[in-house]
């Protein structure tokens, strides 16, 4: 515990650990994001935290698409490439083996077990450096079958992102 009663609160959270990819025109990218959760059942809405700053969040912004590829604890290698940012490893997607998603062409990564594809439908500056972005889920497809139990999280890697 810490002098700071929020913050430790806040690192109770158990935050999943994902990969967004997005895609406009010939450009793609994928980072690692785990401010992620489902607002609403109908339509199936999922509202994510983006850096301003980020490659994601213009081609994001741009597209109007995303896609939340979602990774199992025993698949943890497999997204740890995408945990630099562009500007800090610009050729991260070079080695990246990925499908096009089927409605927004956004990637599928390899390895992922399962893929959320979502339309934006609503942006908010969250006034911080973020914007809140909406996205209706539009497709997605299981490739391992599993519980929450099974999805990689910050916690399970020892990793905290939150306070």
């Amino acid at each position: 515990m810490s002098d700071d009663p929020i913050k430790d609160g806040l690192m109770m959270i158990p935050y999943g650990f994902y990969s967004i990819t997005s895609r406009h025109g010939d450009e793609i990218n994928a980072m690692v994001a785990n401010w992620l959760t489902q607002v609403s059942y109908e339509p199936r809405l999922l509202a994510l935290g983006l850096q301003k700053t980020s490659h994601t969040h213009a081609l994001v912004a741009e597209s109007g698409a995303f896609t939340v590829n979602i990774f199992n604890k025993q698949d943890a290698d497999l997204i740890k490439p995408y945990t630099k940012s562009r500007a800090k490893n610009p050729e991260k997607m070079s080695g990246a083996k990925y499908s096009p998603a089927p409605v927004t062409g956004c990637p599928v990564l390899e390895g992922a077990a399962a893929y959320l594809e979502c339309k934006v439908v609503a942006r908010h500056d969250a006034g911080s450096g973020y914007s809140i972005v909406v996205g209706e889920v539009v497709a997605g497809e299981v490739f391992k079958p599993g519980d929450a139990g099974d999805t990689l999280t910050l916690p399970y890697l020892g990793w905290s992102y939150a306070g």
